[in-house]
């Protein structure tokens, strides 16, 4: 169900942001919807997810009504700021938001709609499990608006799916992405490596077999040992073993070349895209500071530097809610310096780097050792930016620690 909320200040009842943030109407505006669901429980997942015996008094079929509620709140905050604009991304995350009817979805991004009004050209993004994608879904998606899926492919192999505890048929990502192909959506894969028992030769499989499919984009994420989840408690009982660090790094060159030879470049550390328009534009709205506003049990938030996160639990959402009250649990408004160090940490996972001149002092000087290292690109740090190489990205921490020092 998720790792702990952070601590932080108080929200007001109504949601009601502070004076003293300033809203810049110069700043793209993003929606993300957290849709909590789930069939099972990933054994390797900290999200904040629930199962059917873990709603305890929420009702998956009410959620929809929820969030609308929500996004009227957020509707009455920021035009009392005179900070309405356009949704320029939207994205429907969790969980898995197909396992809600496609007309929910259809009501949500209606009410996003409604609220905001979509950009043109705006992208909407629905992740997806393979196995709840028919022909009829995805058009009604296509119908809805939304112009992207994320499919949770996660691996080709049976046996590594089993140890992700991963259910769906392996078969059936060709038949959403085909699904998604008719309906005209992009497609976006997603995929995990360093599962216990997956060998390179596993990887190498799951990596070809997207590549055959020919997403517009990919995205793929070693696998991290949560504390509190399932694969953790394996790990400590030694039931299965721990990821091995050298073999994920020979897992992610494996994924990059591959992913190179078949056309796909790099942008973001874990993500890579047929073209500059098939990057995700609502992750690289994270990256760069961009706003939004996060919806749901648990979604985070960030209006003018201003970060907020919601209850947890969809049944306390719910009751607050439907007592006209904010669903924030807690908010915080880092300083200035706070924002450039995690400026610089974003920035420098993409591929058009972060300036070198807001590094410290000590990590402007670190600049050479880091080009000697093969860390950071020479030509781009010349031109003034800390772009990573191949090793680089390995590295990205170190890279990050050596420039805020």
């Amino acid at each position: 169900m998720g790792a702990a909320l952070p601590l932080g200040d108080p929200a007001p009842p109504d949601g009601a942001l502070p004076t003293d943030v300033s809203i810049d109407d110069r700043v793209d505006f993003g929606v993300y919807l957290h849709v909590p669901f789930c069939r099972v429980r990933c054994g390797y997942c900290d999200f904040n997810t629930y199962t059917a015996t873990e709603l305890r008094g929420a009702r998956q079929d009410a959620y929809a009504d929820e969030v609308l509620r929500e996004i009227d709140m957020s509707r009455r905050v920021l035009g009392d700021r005179g900070a309405l604009r356009a949704a320029q991304t939207v994205f429907f995350g969790g969980g898995t938001p197909t396992l809600l009817p496609p007309g929910d979805l259809d009501r949500m991004l209606a009410g996003v709609r409604d609220a905001f009004g979509l950009a043109d050209a705006a992208e909407v993004t629905v992740e997806a499990n393979p196995d709840t994608m028919t022909d009829a879904v995805a058009q009604t998606l296509a119908d809805a608006g939304v112009t992207r899926l994320s499919i949770g492919m996660q691996s080709a192999v049976p046996h590594v799916l089993a140890a992700l505890d991963r259910t769906h048929d392996p078969a059936n990502v060709e038949t959403a992405v085909t699904a998604a192909r008719r309906a005209g959506l992009d497609v976006s894969l997603d995929l995990i490596y360093g599962a216990p028992g997956e060998s390179l030769a596993d990887w190498r499989t799951s990596l070809e077999t997207a590549v055959a499919l020919r997403p517009d984009h990919v995205s793929a994420y070693a696998l991290i040992v949560e504390d509190g989840t399932k694969l953790e408690r394996q790990i400590r009982r030694g039931e299965v073993p721990a990821p091995d660090d050298d073999l994920q790094a020979d897992m992610y060159e494996l994924a990059d070349e591959t992913l190179a030879a078949a056309g796909y470049g790099w942008y973001e550390v874990s993500n890579w895209s047929t073209s500059a328009s098939q990057r995700s534009r609502h992750n690289l709205s994270y990256w760069t500071g961009q706003d939004w506003w996060g919806y749901g049990p648990g979604a985070h938030s960030h209006i003018g530097g201003l970060r907020w996160w919601n209850v947890k639990h969809p049944a306390a959402y719910a009751q607050r809610l439907a007592a006209a009250e904010s669903p924030a649990a807690g908010r915080e408004l880092p300083d200035a310096e706070a924002r450039r160090l995690e400026d610089i940490l974003l920035r420098s996972r993409i591929v058009d780097g972060v300036a070198v001149s807001e590094a410290t002092d000590a990590g402007r000087r670190a600049v050479a050792s880091l080009i000697a290292d093969g860390l950071i690109d020479g030509a781009s740090a010349i031109g003034g930016r800390v772009v990573l190489t191949r090793r680089g990205r390995l590295l990205a921490d170190a890279v990050v620690r050596a420039l805020t020092a």
